[in-house]
């Protein structure tokens, strides 16, 4: 990989370290201290170098849109798990589930050795990850609020969901706009 996308993705991710850095000078609202500095850090410049090894590959700016979207995806799944958590107040152990779908999706990547139709398959095993373990976490009553009917949990859900599935639908068609034509 070229050194000036290294530069890039190093340079982004600093850049967007410097928003909660200012933050804090204004505000008692945003309270970072150096190891989320360094696990923000980590995860955007890992999602940037992510997305451009598989975007090197890429034919077309919709293969480009579907890396783009699952590698973001994937970085909002994490990134939302570990602030305040997914199944439950952040560090609940339902949490500890929604890492077995970044497992699945990595698992499915690399048996697809990014190929268009098995990186459509992995990320229809992450839908379906994503939507069994919303399953698990509700009948195990386990979301935020177990008295309440989980609207909020549903809907973050859902839409985790429907990013997963989108992407797998983007890389099944650059998968059939760059199948040889039977004549």
């Amino acid at each position: 990989m070229p050194k000036q996308n290294i530069l890039r993705v190093a340079l982004l991710t600093a850049a967007v370290l410097l928003i909660p850095a200012i933050a804090m000078r204004f505000t008692s609202e945003v309270r970072w201290d150096w190891v989320d500095f360094v696990a923000a850090g980590v995860l955007l410049f890992g999602a940037g170098m992510a997305y451009e090894l598989m975007a090197r590959r890429a034919h077309g700016s919709s293969h480009r849109l579907a890396v783009g979207l699952a590698v973001v995806t994937a970085l909002a799944l994490i990134w939302m798990n570990l602030a305040v958590g997914i199944g439950g107040p952040e560090g609940a152990p339902a949490d500890l589930a929604y890492f077995g779908v970044v497992v699945v999706l990595i698992a499915g990547v690399l048996l697809s050795r990014w190929r268009p139709v098995g990186m459509a398959r992995a990320l229809l095993a992450a839908a379906s990850a994503q939507a069994l373990v919303t399953a698990a976490v509700l009948i195990a009553g386990l979301h935020q609020h177990p008295d309440d009917f989980p609207a909020s949990f549903l809907i973050v859900n859902s839409v985790f969901i429907l990013l997963w599935t989108v992407s797998a639908l983007l890389f099944r068609q650059v998968h059939f706009a760059n199948r040889p034509s039977r004549h």
